[in-house]
């Protein structure tokens, strides 16, 4: 997922020999807090290890953050992904992580995709089973073919993909920067309706429905058309994967894995031993101090910190946690006030087996497929680990106004009416009768120390997302406002996906060695030492 705002190689830096640099010998054993133990804060964690700092993880929950994997009842060896469960293969850096753990992969069965045996589209009450594209009717070609022409003619699709296989950045940047401008203003669907190719209103309306790669974007229609042209560009919305055995063992890999060739501390270090085999409790307050920044948790406890790596949502700076105002600027607080997250639910039920495989012998095709419908459940995932293990689904996966819909019900009434609505889309499956022990759900919206599944800029708004992402270059940064980092994927540049989260840790962990006196290896600067050539573009604010 390179660029296109800020398309510096953190795959290269990362592989590179002489690693992410140094901090005086000194500084080695420094105690780092970093708070958050998701995907970011663990990535931040690990690498600040390696440099001889001491990371002091702190997670008001539970390890993993929205990598959330969560075992059934009736058989703990299958679990509910209730956040991150598809990773496209063009995010590189996560994935150096995932290859370092040794984890396997295996296609996500997203609509249409060459590993999912079926799919059905059920809209306005019509079925359509589709194994590849030209089974469904023309009409939904025609949509496809007026996406790739608006990509092409409006958003310079061809270049933008081949500067990006190229790296080529200084074309990137140029042809980027140029679109900035120009769109930052414009709605998703705003780009569309202005799109010659999208003159008619039943062809928008399929396309928010049904979409292509991995399903409807309608929800998405409010956003800023930059947020969706990242995805497109990067190619994140293609050849999805799955963590063989779920994202849980990515959490706990990153916990436990041994630092390895790592600067002050003992061969086998790892985050887990480091802590006792448990992270501190949540931050309650953070508030600066004349050697650092004063973190007080849950269970009373203060302690003081030259530097922080902060990798929540930053809405918890405004409700959960007491964040003294002067640790961060006007203008970054005004960005932290205007994050607008997206809403989204998902429920999984445990099947006795993979009975969606069955085949009808009469018309030959699957008893269930992967759907996607304009009613209720929105998109149905399928999962299985082979005819003889219990299958999973995802009943429904919805988001903001879908996902609302549902946010009041506990799980069981929930599972009624997404039943009821399943038997108008597949009135000859039993499917209650597959259903091994009770539901698990989620609404990110609801959780309390996310208050959404993820950010997604509205127009205008990328001045705002440049604060935060740049946050990590402090050099102009009075005093008291520097040695806190802000991390995650609400701060990077495609919120949503862990690539994102990793990539700004690995921004923080570059500005945390450098404002402990450290530096990076000349031979391989990182993310800081060529911000100035790379930097997102600066828009006026008059």
């Amino acid at each position: 997922m390179f660029g296109p705002d800020f398309p510096f190689a953190y795959d290269d830096w990362l592989r590179h020999p002489a690693g992410l640099g140094s901090v005086p010998a000194q500084r080695h054993g420094t105690p780092v807090a970093v708070v958050g133990g998701g995907v970011a804060g663990l990535v931040a964690g690990y690498e600040l290890l390696r440099l001889g700092l001491r990371p002091v993880l702190y997670e008001a929950g539970e390890l993993g953050g929205r990598m959330r994997s969560v075992p059934f009842e009736a058989d703990p060896e299958c679990a509910a992904e209730l956040g991150a469960m598809r990773f496209p293969v063009s995010a590189t850096t996560l994935f150096h992580y995932v290859d370092r753990l040794g984890l396997p992969t295996r296609p996500f069965p997203n609509p249409l995709a060459a590993g999912t045996p079926s799919t059905l589209v059920h809209l306005g009450g019509e079925r359509h089973y589709a194994r590849v594209m030209e089974d469904l009717p023309s009409v939904y070609q025609e949509v496809a073919d007026a996406w790739e022409k608006t990509l092409r003619d409006q958003a310079e699709l061809a270049v933008m993909e081949d500067a990006v296989r190229r790296r080529d950045t200084a074309l990137l940047k140029a042809v980027w920067n140029r679109m900035v401008r120009t769109l930052d203003d414009q709605s998703f669907y705003g780009f569309l309706a202005a799109s010659p190719y999208f003159r008619s209103f039943r062809h928008r309306e399929l396309f928010g429905q049904v979409g292509f790669g991995t399903g409807g974007w309608d929800t998405d229609f409010p956003n800023s058309i930059l947020e969706v042209l990242r995805v497109v560009f990067t190619g994140a919305d293609q050849e999805q994967v799955s963590i063989v055995g779920g994202t849980g063992r990515l959490v706990q890999g990153l916990w436990t894995l041994a630092a390895g060739p790592a600067a002050h501390w003992p061969a086998g270090t790892s985050l887990a031993s480091l802590h006792g085999g448990s992270p501190r409790p949540a931050v309650t307050a953070l508030r600066p101090v004349a050697d650092g920044v004063l973190v007080e948790d849950a269970a009373g406890d203060r302690a003081t910190y030259p530097a922080v790596v902060f990798t929540p949502h930053v809405w918890t700076l405004l409700n959960r946690i007491e964040c003294d105002p002067s640790l961060l600027s006007t203008a970054h607080w005004t960005a932290v006030e205007r994050t607008h997250y997206m809403g989204s639910s998902k429920l999984f039920v445990l099947t006795d087996r993979p009975f969606w495989l069955d085949r009808d012998p009469v018309t030959g095709r699957d008893a269930m497929s992967m759907t996607l419908s304009d009613r209720m459940p929105r998109g149905v995932y399928l999962f299985d680990d082979g005819p003889d293990r219990p299958g999973v689904i995802c009943l429904s996966y919805t988001w903001n106004d879908d996902s609302l819909k549902v946010a009041t019900l506990d799980d069981e009434q929930r599972l009624e009416v997404l039943l009821a609505q399943l038997r108008e889309i597949y009135p000859e499956v039993e499917l209650r009768r597959h259903i091994v022990g009770p539901p698990i759900s989620v609404t990110w919206e609801t959780e309390p120390h996310f208050m959404g599944a993820f950010k997604a800029n509205l127009p205008g708004q990328y001045r705002y997302q440049r604060r935060l992402f740049t946050h990590f270059v402090q050099d102009a940064f009075p005093p008291e406002q520097q040695g806190l980092f802000l991390a995650g994927d609400d701060v990077s540049w495609t919120a949503g996906f862990a690539e994102g989260a990793v990539t700004t840790a690995l921004n923080a962990v570059w500005g945390v060695v450098r404002h402990l006196g450290g530096a990076g290896h000349p031979a391989n600067p990182g993310p800081g030492d060529v911000f100035e050539q790379l930097a997102p573009i600066l828009l006026p604010e008059e």
